[in-house]
């Protein structure tokens, strides 16, 4: 086993790219501290993996310095939260005392490469991470941004298919805007790729997407080809799903920001494709027909 240790942060998530990257790393026997920020059933299952886990809060100056303690490779990463400017600037001002830091993985939003200093079309969200990546660049720290698009795996997609009469609806308000939903076991394999052999990454910026960029039609097409039944795209009016998430009584720092990445879909931002998945992993991104193929349970 490598003597490299690496701390990943926000793992406690089952889906998270935090877990993924653990889990990952562990069954390439590479030492791994994983911390979240409560002790349950999520943390024992981390430790099943045979990673130290680290309970903590990344806001918390003492917590970050006993995660880092001795960690050689950092991922960062953390759910929407209005404290997510705080985390980093914490992260970071703490990884620089670090000696023999060998690099930073931040995970950051490919929104930010359309972004200025002065812009506000997009999520208070985004503009924090906009802000990260500042701070990082600002450090001297040995960082290397990955941004990706939004994920296949997004509540959006999935809270987003419904029964039809002979097949499923794909109901989102992202009008003929084209998009590239990248897996996130796509995004996990990259981080994981970095954090082994970290070297040839340091300074880089990966953009990640899927492999084609198409409108809700075609996402709906590719759908229907792997579950073997019709599924159709109706764009419904945008006024009208607000009302709905208003409903749902989210945060408001995450309802801005899914509302903001609908938005956006709409206004055809995300009409992006990158080759960056298969220039680190050396195999093509996973496509939305895979998506479906892998998770035929939401179309039950």
């Amino acid at each position: 086993m490598s003597n490299d240790l690496i701390l990943v942060t926000g793992a406690g998530g089952p889906g998270s790219i935090g877990r993924k990257v653990v889990e990952r790393l562990r069954k390439a026997d590479l030492p791994v501290r994983a911390m979240v920020r409560q002790n349950d059933d999520r943390a024992e299952s981390l430790r099943a993996t045979g990673a130290e886990v680290v309970i903590g809060d990344l806001t918390r100056p003492d917590d970050v310095a006993r995660a880092l303690d001795g960690a050689r490779r950092l991922y960062f990463g953390m759910s929407v939260s209005s404290a997510y400017l705080e985390a980093a600037a914490t992260v970071a001002s703490i990884a620089r005392d670090q000696e023999g830091l060998e690099v930073f993985v931040n995970m950051s939003q490919m929104t930010v490469s359309q972004m200025t200093l002065t812009s506000t079309s997009e999520s208070r969200h985004q503009r924090l991470h906009l802000l990260t990546e500042h701070i990082l660049s600002w450090s001297g720290l040995p960082v290397v941004e990955v941004r990706p698009t939004i994920f296949m795996e997004n509540p959006l997609f999935a809270f987003a298919i419904a029964p039809s009469a002979d097949g499923y609806n794909l109901q989102l308000p992202f009008g003929t805007g084209r998009t590239s939903p990248v897996s996130t076991e796509d995004v996990a394999d990259v981080v994981a790729a970095i954090l082994t052999d970290p070297a040839q990454h340091v300074g880089q910026v990966y953009e990640l997407t899927g492999p084609v960029s198409r409108d809700l039609n075609g996402v709906a097409e590719e759908f229907a080809k792997a579950v073997g039944r019709p599924v159709t795209y109706v764009d419904i009016p945008f006024d009208g799903w607000v009302e709905f998430l208003n409903a749902v009584n989210l945060p408001d720092h995450l309802l801005d920001h899914v509302k903001t990445m609908a938005r956006l879909h709409r206004e055809n931002r995300y009409d992006r494709v990158s080759g960056d998945v298969q220039k680190v992993l050396g195999r093509p991104a996973l496509d939305a027909r895979d998506f479906a193929a892998n998770n035929l349970q939401l179309f039950q």
